[in-house]
C-alpha cells in the first residue's frame, strides 16, 4: 500500500543493484581514503573531492540506472538476506517456512515459464466477462484487493485533522507512467517516451493473447490514462498537505462520481463501514466519473486487462519480465541488463513478508549496542535542535514554545519494530509464485482496511528492517531508522565520532528537520494538520525557504533540465538543517579531545563523512527521470548545495571568500 505521508531520505527506482563491492581503503579514523579525489579542490567542488575516487572505482553496473552508497549497502544487505532465504528454502525450520517457500517459488523460473499465462487467466476471464459499466466497481474492487492500482488508490491513513484515528483515504492513480506530466508535456523526449509506452502496452497485451488488435488496444489504454492525467494534481502541488485533505461523507463522494458504484466497491474490498473519508483530489474523481460515463465498456475492460498484466509481470514468464524491463528499465532509467533473478526474489520476499525476513536480518546485522549508540546520537541531535529553536532570532516566543513542544513529542524508532507482524493468516504455497504475490498483496490490503475507524498504531513501521533508508512521519510525529541503513558507511560501531556524526548524524538530523520543513511544520505535536505558527513567523519561514528554492532551481539536472526547487524544497531544507544539527551535536560533546587523523581535522572528517554517503553516478535517463519525480536533489547537489551554505565548512577547509563552495548569499532556516 502507498505511504500517504512519509518523508524518506532516499527514493529508489524500481530496479535493484547488481552485486558490486567497492575496494576502498578505510583510514584509521574511518574515512574511506581511496574514495577521495585529492586532485580536486574541496573548496571548488567538494562532492568531487569527497567522492571522485569512489566514482572512478565504481562504474554503474549494467543492471542499474544509478549506483551510489545506498545501493552498495543495500546489495550487502541482500547478500545477507539471500543466505537466509536459501537456508529457509532448503527447509528444516518451521519458523522460516513461509519465507523459504515464497523465495523458492519465485526462483523456480522453469515452472513459471511452463505455466505461461494460466495463473493470471482467471482474473483476465473475469474482466472479459463484464458486460456494462455497472460491472466496473466489482472488478476495480477485486483488482485493488490485489493492489493493482487501476483508476484510483484506496487505503487507510491517519485523519490529517485528528491523527489519533484512522480514516479511509482515496487518491489519484491508474497511470502507468511515473508522473502526471509525462502525459502532458510536449517536448520531444516526452513525446518519444509516450510513443514507446504505447508500444510497450501493445506488446504486453499481445503476449497475453491480445492478437492483432493489441496495438489499437494500447492506443485506447493511453487515451484513458491521459484522461486521468488531465484530471490529476501535479506533483509539486501535492506536496502541500492542505491540497491533499478533503474530508467528506461517503455520500459526497458518490455525488461527484455518480457513475461508479461505491457501495459495491466497498463491499467488494471488504471494507468496514465507511461514513467519511479523505478524498485527496476531488477534481480527479470528477475526471474518473466523466471517463467512466464516456468510455465504452470494451475499452475500459482493455484498460483493466492491461493493468492486471502490468502489475503481474514480475511473476509471469520470462517474455513478460523482459518486455517489462525493456520499457521501465531500459527506456525510463537507462539500465541495460535485467537484475539477477535472486535479487529480484529477495526484493519481492522483503516486500511481501518483510517483517518475517527482517527478524533474521536483525539477528545477523544489528546488535543491541548499535541500537543504543544510535539512540544516544538521536538524543544529542534532538538537544541540538532544541537549542537551535530557542535561539533563532527570527522566531517569536509563541511559535517557539509550540515548536519545542512538538520536538519533545517526537518518538524515536530505531532498527526494527518492538512487535513483529504476524503473517499467520497469509497462505504461501510452494510453486505458486503469482498466487503468493496476489495473496500477500490481499493480506496487506486487508490489514490496512481493518485499521479504518480504529486508533492509529504509532508502533507500525512503513519500511522493513533491512531497508537502506529512513523516514519521518508527520501524522505520527516520529522518526524511523531501519537497521539496514545503520551500517557502514553510514554508521560504524566504535568508529570515529566525527565520521559517524557527519554520516549517520546527518541522516538523523535530516529526518528530525522534516518535522519543521515546509510540509512537516504544518502538523502539530500530535500529528494534526494545524496552523500553530504566527502569521509573522510563517512569513519569516517562507522567506528563508525561498532562498533554497532559488538556489536549487539554479542547478542543472541534465542538458536543459533544471532541478525543481519547489519540488525538492522539503528535502533540501532537511539536508541543510540536518547537517547543521549533526555538527552542533558533535561539537557539543563527542568532539572533546578529538585530534587530526589521516591528515584531516575533526571538522574536516565530519564533512567528508557526510559527503561520502552521497557518492553516486547516474545514467542520463535516470537523471532526467529523477529530476521530474524525485523530491530529493542529486547527490552532487545534496553535498555541494549544503556545504556552500555553511560558514563552518568554509572555516574547516580554509576556503577563500570567493570560492565556489562559499555562497555569497547563504541559505538557512534551521
Amino acid at each position: 500500500m502507498p505511504r500517504w505521508l512519509v518523508f524518506a531520505l532516499f527514493v529508489a527506482l524500481p530496479l535493484a543493484a547488481a552485486a558490486q563491492t567497492s575496494d576502498v581503503r578505510a583510514g584509521t579514523g574511518g574515512l574511506q581514503l581511496d574514495a577521495l579525489d585529492r586532485s580536486a579542490d574541496a573548496c571548488t567542488d567538494f562532492f568531487q573531492f569527497a567522492c571522485g575516487g569512489w566514482i572512478a572505482a565504481n562504474p554503474i553496473p549494467p543492471e542499474r540506472s544509478r549506483w551510489g552508497r545506498f545501493n552498495e549497502l543495500q546489495d550487502r544487505n541482500y547478500e545477507i538476506l539471500r543466505k537466509v532465504l536459501e537456508a529457509a528454502a532448503a527447509g528444516g525450520d518451521p519458523a522460516s517456512k513461509k519465507i523459504g517457500d515464497y523465495y523458492a517459488s519465485c526462483m523456480d523460473e522453469p515452472a513459471i515459464n511452463a505455466k505461461g499465462i494460466a495463473p493470471l487467466q482467471p482474473l483476465l476471464s473475469k474482466i472479459d466477462a463484464a458486460t456494462s459499466s455497472a460491472d466496473l466497481a466489482g472488478l476495480v474492487a477485486e483488482l485493488h484487493t490485489m493492489q493493482v492500482g487501476v483508476l484510483f488508490r484506496f487505503g487507510s491513513s491517519a485523519d490529517f485533522k485528528d491523527a489519533s484515528v484512522q480514516l479511509g483515504i482515496a487518491g489519484q492513480g491508474g497511470m502507468g507512467l511515473p508522473e502526471r506530466d509525462y502525459y502532458l508535456r510536449s517536448d520531444d523526449k516526452s513525446v518519444d517516451i509516450r510513443k514507446r509506452y504505447v508500444e510497450h502496452i501493445g506488446k504486453m497485451l499481445a503476449l497475453a493473447g491480445g492478437g492483432a488488435d493489441s496495438a489499437a488496444a494500447a492506443v485506447q489504454v493511453m487515451a484513458i490514462e491521459t484522461a486521468l492525467a488531465k484530471g490529476a494534481l501535479d506533483i509539486t502541488s501535492r506536496r502541500d498537505p492542505n491540497n491533499m485533505y478533503h474530508k467528506q461523507a461517503a455520500e459526497d463522494l458518490r455525488a461527484i462520481t455518480p457513475h461508479f458504484d461505491w457501495p459495491r466497491y466497498f463491499t467488494g474490498i471488504g471494507a468496514p463501514p465507511i461514513y467519511a473519508l479523505n478524498v485527496t483530489e476531488p477534481e480527479f474523481f470528477k475526471a474518473v466519473d466523466q471517463l467512466i460515463a464516456s468510455t465504452p465498456i470494451d475499452q475500459l475492460k482493455t484498460y483493466l486487462r492491461w493493468w492486471a498484466i502490468h502489475a503481474s509481470a514480475p511473476e509471469l514468464p520470462a517474455a513478460f519480465v523482459d518486455e517489462n524491463f525493456n520499457f521501465f528499465g531500459k527506456t525510463l532509467t537507462g539500465a541495460t541488463e535485467l537484475l539477477p533473478r535472486w535479487k529480484r526474489c529477495v526484493q519481492y520476499t522483503d516486500g511481501d513478508l518483510g517483517e518475517s525476513l527482517g527478524q533474521a536480518f536483525v539477528k545477523q546485522a544489528f546488535g543491541p549496542s548499535a541500537k543504543a549508540d544510535t539512540l544516544k546520537m538521536v538524543h544529542e541531535i534532538e538537544a541540538a535542535l532544541e537549542k537551535d529553536i530557542t535561539t533563532l532570532p527570527w522566531m517569536t516566543d509563541a511559535t517557539r514554545r509550540e515548536a519545542v513542544t512538538k520536538l519533545h513529542a517526537v518518538a524515536d524508532k530505531i532498527g526494527y519494530p518492538d512487535t513483529w507482524r504476524d503473517y499467520g493468516a497469509l497462505e504461501i504455497r510452494r510453486g505458486d509464485a503469482l498466487g503468493n504475490s496476489e495473496r500477500a498483496n490481499a493480506f496487506e490490503f486487508k490489514r490496512q482496511l481493518n485499521r479504518i475507524g480504529k486508533p492509529t498504531d504509532k508502533s507500525e513501521w512503513a519500511m522493513t528492517a533491512p531497508t537502506v533508508n529512513a523516514y519521518y512521519s508527520p501524522l505520527q510525529n516520529n522518526i524511523n531508522f531501519p537497521a539496514g541503513i545503520l551500517q557502514p558507511p553510514f554508521y560504524r560501531p566504535g568508529g570515529d565520532a566525527a565520521v559517524n556524526y557527519g554520516a549517520s548524524g546527518a541522516v538523523i538530523g535530516h529526518e528530525l528537520t522534516h518535522g519543521f520543513d515546509d510540509q512537516g511544520r504544518k502538523f502539530d505535536a500530535r500529528g494534526n494538520l494545524k496552523e500553530w505558527w504566527t502569521e509573522a513567523d510563517a512569513k519569516a519561514f517562507t522567506d528563508r525557504a525561498q532562498c533554497f528554492v532559488d538556489e536549487y532551481s539554479g542547478f542543472t539536472a541534465i542538458d536543459e533540465l533544471k532541478l525543481n526547487g519547489k519540488l525538492t524544497l522539503g528535502e533540501n531544507t532537511a539536508d541543510n538543517g540536518g547537517l547543521r544539527l549533526a555538527l552542533m551535536a558533535y561539537l557539543a560533546g563527542a568532539a572533546a579531545g578529538a585530534t587530526t587523523i589521516d591528515g584531516f581535522t575533526p571538522e574536516q572528517r565530519f564533512f567528508i563523512g557526510f559527503g561520502q554517503i552521497w557518492c553516486e553516478s547516474n545514467r542520463p535517463e535516470s537523471k532526467r527521470l529523477l529530476a521530474q519525480i524525485d523530491p530529493h536533489s542529486p547527490g552532487r547537489y545534496r553535498v555541494n548545495g549544503v556545504v556552500s551554505n555553511m560558514p563552518e565548512f568554509q572555516k574547516a577547509f580554509q576556503c577563500k571568500a570567493d570560492a565556489p563552495m562559499v555562497r555569497q548569499t547563504q541559505c538557512r532556516v534551521w
